[in-house]
Parts: structure tokens; C-alpha cells; sequence
């Protein structure tokens, strides 16, 4: 137990007597501040005998629909960020992540993207290492050996799907699964731990193919197949493992049918080993309490059923904190405005509580993160709802959010895992008569209610104990632990460890898992302490005040810094006039350390190789992307998913598409080689300025051409613009977007422009494809002279550098993925104001908004413009945009006239500006607005334009980082102020 600990404690009134029935826990009648929960820890409570149900099993991590794709590219951009990542969420003592489930690719999206198929045809060979998620796997098993990983499908390949149409697929389906698997085992040295054959997210879970892939699996003596690259030896160990590999079924949302199955079929009891479903914390509770209906999953789990055994109970998708910690502690959605701190709907105190309530009312011993790592751009459908942000590879940047330290509160102050074969590995237990959630809510739970919310986990052998306790409400909460029938030795003090938002004056991270106190029952036995609101506390007879691996704090945040490469699409360059290329060859990037022998070591691999072919920085929503060899033997991009390959079952159904880039650059030009080698056709799209959604047609601007040369100009998937060239077999593309002109060029020669009245600003590249093979090559995105080619800086509505006067609604919970971090700040009161600082040459205001707004505007103190009409815009536009300030350092106020005005973002804009810039139209406004006499003006109209004034003064006497933007917004606000002057006699 260690040493005495130093801290004192306090003691509390009488407790009121809570109810522990065998699983099921009652609650106290009522929740008020002033009703403290007790807490027995009960060594007869522990059962050592359950294996399956209930050891505490962890986290676990979903990889899926593209949601890993960056993660490679911070393995070969940023070695040493990635694998500190690895280490962080798989690594030491307690690590947070046990588990790595792989939803098996298809090439088309099922939900922010498409993962690649391991196996594209029939008589393709697997090949395992195009899915980030069986190479994530890999690499976790270097420091987590013990890591387990599952796969499971929901889309499946083309020639799987025909036949499985047919009623027919079986054999399809079992060699797609067993050739993936083997060959995850020959290149990475791991067998796959569970295997769910049925479909994801399934209502009607088809127990006859489970049973029947059981059967197969179990039966399978064919190992020697050329085709799986296995040599002799292998064969043995392998075939070995593979027939250790277990069932989990059924991955049911909505429904909740495969417990009751089993409960009521003997020969299914015995093929599944865990059974998991998703997005709900419930049990099922119709019919009696006798039928195989009521409490399924907490009968499964603590072996109180027909079978006399115990079953694994997964949560098998759930969701991470939405948004980012460290904004959404500056809401106002609370009591009367107050903030929740880290607590709220979707917050990391809703993981916590979600965690909680799915063990006490179904006995879940596992929750999965969907995803825990969003190594994926922005602006693709589910964003920001992770533990991990990893999204500009270029940069090394990677947010370890808040929500981390919450459930470490799970996994650091106890044994996590599997049980081994003879029960020895001292997995703790969880203890449902100490346990219990009255927060409301089935997915995304609500602890405003002050309802009791913990959960205990216990070593087996009874010595040692940890008590997770959750209060997401605005009231204290005071509980009373007993523990009776442990063997705690001499020493029997409680550790308290806590993580809550900042208090006034204290820094963000404060009060992260620190160590609250340390507290001695007292003569009744019982541990007494009040849970602060808005806090989870674990209460642990552990001794790891000096342990430095609980006192560790998650690695800090790189800057985001824009992808700004030279001509090779590698090395960080602001100088020249490039801003990224690629041209698939890869020469410039090194080797790679890839984790092999079932984690025993790494390797050195070739880029191309480490990472199944896959481009650099891309992003599939939709196709087979991958780099392969053209008939002259040089790499190009290829988009594979053709006429033989399309009809899948896809969820959202898209025409192949990749994303690449920043979403801050701005005005560039991006062109790329086009050809079309499949004799039967085929389209190629190269797009602009994209921010969201899933399609080719998201980009705000795009050209499309096929062989027989027809071209089509877009805008948000709109034909403005059609016409010819010749017929060829390739193409150069570019599209140019510089401010609100857009000018689209085929071979050189411009085909068509455009002058946008509400232009989209700011974007990455996309590119796309029909359902036919097609070529990219030589993709270059270059700097337009004459104008800024980025903003600099993106700060959040919610980040704690904004200021806010007024009346404004600051929300977080329950938000669009399309807002920036799911918040938003919403003003609707003439005189609310924002302060925002910034460095830079122009900000921009991000938002959805309707237009209505009208601002006042000043920078550095001074007005600069009086009654400025904002933009009609979608989510991620700009609605407001304030460009021509010097370069440096400022600080804008906005403040609301009249309407609505809804705050996602600012982006702050670079003043890296290229080639000459056209001063003349502001030279001309100057000579036309004279030199007014001040004392004919109103002070305050007269402010405006002395200010505007100046600044156009300054700028035509050679200002650093003016661009031909900023030129014309100087020019429009002299004009504007010196329309607004007011006469005093008026």
C-alpha cells in the first residue's frame, strides 16, 4: 500500500442507505445536493471466477471509413510525433487503448470517408498494408503486446457483394475475411484477435452465416495456398492462431437482438464469445424478468443465465467528446449562463458518464471510440468528435485533448485487459453492487440532474480497489465509501485524483488528473468527500502519488502550420511560388519504421511500400486511389474503382473522390496531368477551394473533362460553363481562384471565367473520377502573384483569446460538425461586441449566417468602418472580410448594429504576398476624396475616415504584405468614408 499519505480529510453527515441487488443497483429516491451516496466495496462482490463479462476490458479505438488516412503521413512526415502518439494512447503500465477495431475497407464511403479494399477482385492478392488501420495495429503491438484487434465489415468489394446478392457470397465473404487476415499475419506478424461476420450496424444479425463462419474458421485446414505468402514454418503457427480467433457479434444500433438469441440458442451461445452493439447505454428490459429478453446483455455478462457462463460486453461504437475541451469550457450553457466547464452533452464528462452507465445498466466491461484519433481533414461528415486530433501531417500537430486525462480516470488506476486461460494476469473485476448511473439519457447522457454516477473496479485478489465517480451537474456531491472484506494491508488510505475545468486565474490545465487529496475512514469504516460540479474523481487504495507515469501530462500542441512546400511537396518553403506538388514518384521521402513481428520489432520499409501505395496527404471520400506504374514505368496516380468494381453497398453514395491540402489556402492556382487509359471512358475533376462535405462536386470551383474532350465548368456541383477542346488522351487542367475571379484553363489555354458575387474563399484541391480507371500526375498548387495566398491562423469562436460584450449565446453541446469544433457563438442584441487578436494583414469572419448583420468595425481602437453589411454564407464561409491592415499584430472589435450575427471562426491572413501589387485604383481614391476640412465633420464620422485615411496613405507609401485584395478593400472603405461624412450642421 506505501506510505502514509500526508493530506487530511474531511468528514460528512449521515449517509442514506442505498440498495445493492445481485447486478442491478438501486438508487437513492431522491438526488439532492444534500443526499450523500453510499458506497460498499465488498470483497464478496468480487468475483474472481468471471473471466469473461466482468474484467474490466478498457478502451478501444475504431479505424475506419478514412478516418485513420493521415496518421501515415505523420509516420513518415514526423517519426517521432507518431510513435509519441503510440506511446501516449498504447503505451506503459495502464495503457489507455487495449484494442484496435478495423472496419474492413470497400473503397466507398460509409460514413467521413473510404478506406481502401484489401482485396479489389477475387484474384487480387490481399494487401493488408493499404488499411491505416491494420498498420496502426502493428505499430500499437510495439509497446502494447498485449493489444487486441478485431475487424469486422459493413461495405463490401464488388465481387464479394454480386454473389453475396445471390444468396450465394458465403465463400466469397470467408476467403475476403481469411486473406486479409492472413495477410495482416505475414506482413505484420499479428493474427487478428475477433472477427464479427455479420454486417455492421445490423438489425436482423444473420446467425446463420455467424454460425456457419464459425464452422469454417474452426475447420480450415488450408494454409499452403501460394496465395497467402506463408512460408512452412509460418503455416503451423499460423493455422494455430487463426483457429484461436474468436466471434463478436452483432454491432446492432438500433436494436438490441443478438443477447436474446443466445440466451435462447445453445449452439449460438457457444460460437460467440462478445457480443457489443452500439450508441446506447441500455439494456433491454421488456418482458418478464425471467425471459430471455429482460436484461439479456447483464445476464450474458455475469454468467446468470441457462448456460452457466459468463460472456464478453462490449460497447462496440460510441463517440468521442465533441469539439475541443479547450473551447467548449467557454460556453454559456449552464445555469443562467453559466459555463459546464469539461461537462455537458457530448462533453468529456458525458464519455465518463456514458462509460459509467453502460456498465451499470448493461454490464459493458468495453467501451470503442468512434473515432478516438481523427487523423482526417475537416469539414467531412462526424468531424471533431475525438480524443486525438492528427490532421496536417506537414506540421506535426497533433491535440491531445482534455477528455484523455477523463479516462485515464478508467484505466490508470487499474489492471485493464483479458483474463488469460488460467486466470492469473489479475485483470481487475468490475463490482456492479458498487456501481451505479441515474444521469438521463441512453446515448448522449445528461448528469444535470446531480443523480448519482460511479463505477468500481477491484483486483481480483481483493487488495486494492478504484471507485470512478462522475458529477456533471452545477452541484456538489458527496460520497461515503466503505470497503468490507478487503485486504487493503496497514495502510488504507484513499488517493483522490480529480480533473475539472480551471478555476478563475489558474491555468487551462490546473486541475488535470492531479491529486486532490488523501482521505482515512473514518470509525465506521467509511471514506468520506465531497465531488466538486462539473469534475470526475477517482478514489483509489492504489498508491501513486510519486508515480510519474500518472502524474504525466499529455504532450503539448505544435503549430498548424500551412502547407507551404517547394517544388518537391516535401520541404517546408515560404520563399518560392509553390505551395505543394506531388508527382507521385515519392524519391524525395526516406524509409519508414513499420512495427512487424507481432510487435517484437520494426522494420525499415520504402515509403511506397510502408504504406500499400497510397499518396501523400490525401484523403479519399470515394475510390481506389493509389499510386501504380503507367506503360513508360513512372509513377502516377491512379483512380482503380471502375464499371467492374462500383456497385457496392456504399452508405453515402459518391462518384470517386480524394481531398488534399490545407482548408487556409486562399488565392493559388492548382493544376494537374490528366489521362484515361480504360478504353471504355472516363471523367476527370479537378476542384478548388473546398472546406466540406464528401463529393467532387463540394469543391467550390471544378472543371471536368473526358477523352472525347468535353469540358464543364462548376461551382458547387452547378454547370456554369460547358464547351470542347480536341479529343485526346490526356490533358493538363488548371483552375486559377484569386479573390472572386475564377478562371479555368485546358492545355494552357483559358476555356472559361468567372466573377463570383459571393465567392467561396478559402479551400483545399480536390480531385475526382467516373467509375473508370484514370491517370493524375505532376498535381502542382502554386501562388498567384500579386495576391495572399493563405491565412495564417484559424481561432475558434470558443478559444479563450475572444472577447465578448453583450449578449451572446456560446454553445457546444449538440453541434453541426460543420462549425468549426461543433461551437458556435450566436449574437442577436444591437451593441454585443467581439475583440479578436490576430496577427496577420486581414481576418475574416467564419459562419453560416444569413446576412442580416450589420457591424461597426474597429482596428487597434480606431473605427474603421460604420454600418458594414455582411454576406449571406454557408457553414466554414466567410461572412465578413477585413483585408489591407500593415502587417503585425492587431486587435479587431466587431460590434452589432442590427440583425443576427452567428461566430464560428476567424482566420487571421498571411502577409506573404508574391510579385508586384497594383496601387493605382488606391492612388486614384486618395486624389478623389481631396482633404475635407475636419472641422465641417462630426467627430465620429470624421474618425472613420481620418482612420480609413491614413491607412491608405500608408499603404500606397509601400506597405509589407499588401495585396491587390487589400488594395481594393482600401479603396472601397476611403470611398465609403469620406460618403459617410457627416456635416455638423446636418
Amino acid at each position: 500500500m506505501g506510505m502514509q499519505r500526508r493530506f487530511g480529510w474531511a468528514s460528512l453527515a449521515a449517509a442514506t442507505t442505498m440498495a445493492l441487488a445481485a447486478g442491478v443497483t438501486a438508487a437513492p429516491a431522491a438526488h439532492s445536493a444534500d443526499d450523500p451516496v453510499q458506497v460498499v466495496v465488498d470483497g464478496h462482490d468480487v468475483r474472481a471466477d468471471n473471466v469473461n463479462g466482468l474484467t474490466y476490458k478498457g478502451l478501444g479505438l475504431l479505424s475506419c471509413n478514412s478516418t485513420s488516412n493521415l496518421l501515415m503521413d505523420y509516420k513518415a512526415e514526423h517519426p517521432e510525433r507518431y510513435w509519441q502518439l503510440i506511446r501516449v494512447l498504447f503505451g506503459g503500465r495502464n495503457p489507455l487503448i487495449n484494442h484496435v477495431k478495423i472496419e474492413m475497407g470497400s473503397d466507398t464511403n460509409t460514413s467521413t470517408g473510404s478506406d481502401p479494399a484489401t482485396m479489389r477482385t477475387a484474384d487480387e492478392l490481399a494487401d493488408a498494408s493499404r488499411s491505416p488501420g491494420f498498420q496502426l495495429a502493428a505499430d500499437a503491438k510495439t509497446v502494447n503486446p498485449g493489444l487486441k484487434v478485431s475487424i469486422l465489415r459493413w461495405v463490401m468489394p464488388q465481387w464479394v457483394q454480386t454473389e453475396w446478392n445471390k444468396g450465394t457470397g458465403t465463400d466469397e465473404m470467408y476467403k475476403w475475411y481469411k486473406e486479409t487476415i492472413l495477410d495482416a499475419y505475414e506482413k505484420y506478424g499479428y493474427m487478428v484477435d475477433y472477427v464479427d461476420p455479420d454486417t455492421n450496424e445490423t438489425t436482423k444479425p444473420d446467425i446463420s452465416f455467424i454460425k456457419w463462419y464459425k464452422n469454417a474458421l474452426a475447420n480450415d485446414t488450408e494454409f499452403a495456398d501460394s496465395r497467402y505468402g506463408l512460408t512452412p514454418r509460418q503455416q503451423t503457427a499460423a493455422a494455430k492462431a487463426y483457429h484461436d480467433i474468436k466471434i463478436v457479434a452483432s454491432d446492432e444500433n438500433t436494436t438490441k437482438n443478438i443477447g436474446p438469441a443466445m440466451l435462447t440458442d445453445t449452439e449460438l451461445f457457444g460460437t460467440v464469445d462478445a457480443v457489443g452493439y452500439h450508441y446506447t447505454t441500455d439494456d433491454r428490459l421488456d418482458g418478464t424478468p425471467d425471459s430471455a429478453t429482460y436484461r439479456p446483455y447483464t445476464k450474458l455478462a455475469t454468467g446468470d443465465n441457462a448456460h452457466g457462463q459468463d460472456k464478453e460486453v462490449w460497447y462496440s461504437e460510441g463517440v468521442g467528446s465533441f469539439g475541443w475541451t479547450d473551447y467548449r469550457v467557454n460556453n454559456t450553457e449552464g445555469p443562467n449562463g453559466a459555463s459546464t466547464g469539461i461537462g455537458g452533452v457530448q462533453s468529456a464528462l458525458d464519455l465518463a458518464n456514458r462509460s459509467v452507465k453502460s456498465y451499470a445498466n448493461s454490464k459493458r466491461t468495453h467501451y470503442i471510440f468512434q473515432p478516438a484519433i481523427g487523423a482526417f481533414y475537416e469539414g467531412a461528415q462526424y468531424s471533431h468528435k475525438e480524443l486525438v486530433s492528427a490532421r496536417d501531417p506537414w506540421s506535426g500537430n497533433i491535440h491531445y485533448d482534455a477528455a484523455l486525462y477523463v479516462m485515464q480516470h478508467f484505466t490508470q488506476f487499474a489492471k485493464t485487459g483479458w483474463e488469460n486461460d488460467t486466470n492469473t494476469a489479475g485483470i481487475w473485476r468490475t463490482v456492479p453492487e458498487a456501481s451505479y448511473s441515474g444521469v438521463s439519457g441512453t446515448e448522449n447522457v445528461d448528469g444535470s440532474n446531480g443523480a448519482p454516477s460511479y463505477m468500481t473496479l477491484a483486483d481480483p485478489r481483493r487488495r486494492d480497489f478504484s471507485t470512478i465517480a462522475v458529477n456533471d451537474s452545477d452541484r456538489t456531491k458527496s460520497y461515503r465509501i466503505k470497503a468490507e472484506n478487503m485486504d487493503l494491508g496497514g495502510d488504507p488510505t484513499l488517493e483522490v485524483w480529480e480533473t475539472r475545468a480551471a478555476d478563475p486565474g489558474q491555468a487551462y490545465d490546473a486541475n488535470f488528473k492531479h491529486l486532490a487529496a488523501e482521505i482515512r475512514p473514518d470509525g465506521d469504516g467509511y471514506y468520506t468527500y465531497t465531488v466538486k460540479p462539473r469534475s470526475i474523481v477517482t478514489f483509489t487504495t492504489l498508491d501513486r502519488s510519486r508515480d510519474k507515469a500518472t502524474k504525466q501530462r499529455l504532450p503539448e500542441s505544435a503549430p498548424r502550420t500551412v502547407l507551404d512546400t517547394d517544388a518537391s511537396g516535401k520541404r517546408h518553403d515560404t520563399r518560392d511560388s509553390v505551395l505543394y506538388a506531388d508527382d507521385f514518384g515519392y524519391e524525395e521521402e526516406g524509409r519508414v519504421r513499420v512495427g512487424t513481428d507481432d510487435g517484437a520489432r520494426t522494420v525499415s520499409q520504402s515509403y511506397l511500400k510502408s504504406r500499400g501505395n497510397q499518396p501523400r496527404y490525401m484523403v479519399d471520400q470515394t475510390g481506389a486511389w493509389e499510386v501504380g506504374k503507367d506503360t513508360g514505368g513512372d509513377n502516377v496516380l491512379y483512380q482503380y474503382l471502375d464499371q467492374s468494381m462500383k456497385d457496392t453497398g456504399a452508405w453515402n453514395r459518391n462518384t470517386p473522390n480524394t481531398t488534399v491540402g490545407d482548408f487556409r489556402w486562399e488565392n493559388y492556382r492548382a493544376s494537374v496531368d490528366v489521362s484515361f487509359p480504360d478504353p471504355q471512358g472516363g471523367l476527370a475533376t479537378l476542384g478548388v477551394r473546398q472546406q466540406k462535405g464528401m463529393a467532387a462536386t463540394d469543391a467550390a470551383y471544378s472543371v471536368g473533362i473526358g477523352p472525347a474532350g468535353n469540358w464543364t465548368f462548376y461551382r458547387y456541383g452547378t454547370a456554369l460553363r460547358t464547351g470542347t477542346v480536341p479529343a485526346s488522351d490526356g490533358y493538363r487542367l488548371t483552375v486559377e481562384a484569386k479573390g472572386a475571379q475564377v478562371t479555368v484553363s485546358v492545355d494552357g489555354q483559358t476555356v472559361a471565367a468567372y466573377q463570383d458575387p459571393a465567392p467561396a474563399t478559402e479551400g483545399r484541391v480536390k480531385l475526382g473520377t467516373d467509375f473508370h480507371k484514370v491517370a493524375f500526375d505532376n498535381l502542382k498548387v502554386e501562388k498567384v502573384a500579386g495576391y495572399t495566398p493563405y491565412a495564417g491562423t484559424l481561432t475558434d469562436n470558443m478559444d479563450g483569446s475572444v472577447g465578448y460584450d453583450g449578449t451572446w449565446s456560446r454553445n457546444a453541446s449538440l453541434g453541426d460538425a460543420m462549425n468549426w469544433y461543433r461551437s458556435t457563438s450566436t449574437g442577436a442584441t444591437a451593441g454585443a461586441s467581439v475583440t479578436v487578436p490576430f496577427s496577420g494583414t486581414g481576418i475574416d469572419v467564419i459562419g453560416g449566417n444569413d446576412g442580416s448583420a450589420v457591424l461597426d468595425v474597429a482596428v487597434d481602437g480606431r473605427p474603421i468602418a460604420r454600418d458594414a453589411r455582411t454576406l449571406a454564407t454557408d457553414k466554414r464561409q466567410a461572412t465578413y472580410s477585413l483585408r489591407g491592415l500593415r502587417e503585425g499584430r492587431h486587435t479587431v472589435t466587431f460590434t452589432l448594429k442590427s440583425g443576427k450575427l452567428v461566430l464560428d471562426a476567424f482566420t487571421a491572413i498571411s502577409g506573404d504576398v508574391d510579385g508586384r501589387v497594383d496601387t493605382t485604383p488606391l492612388r486614384a481614391a486618395l486624389d478623389a476624396v481631396g482633404s475635407p476640412d475636419r472641422s465641417d465633420w462630426t467627430a465620429d464620422s470624421w474618425a472613420v475616415f481620418s482612420a480609413t485615411r491614413s491607412a491608405a496613405r500608408a499603404a500606397v507609401d509601400g506597405q509589407r504584405g499588401l495585396d491587390t485584395l487589400g488594395v481594393d478593400q482600401l479603396t472601397s472603405r476611403l470611398v465609403a468614408a469620406r460618403d459617410g461624412l457627416v456635416r455638423k450642421d446636418a
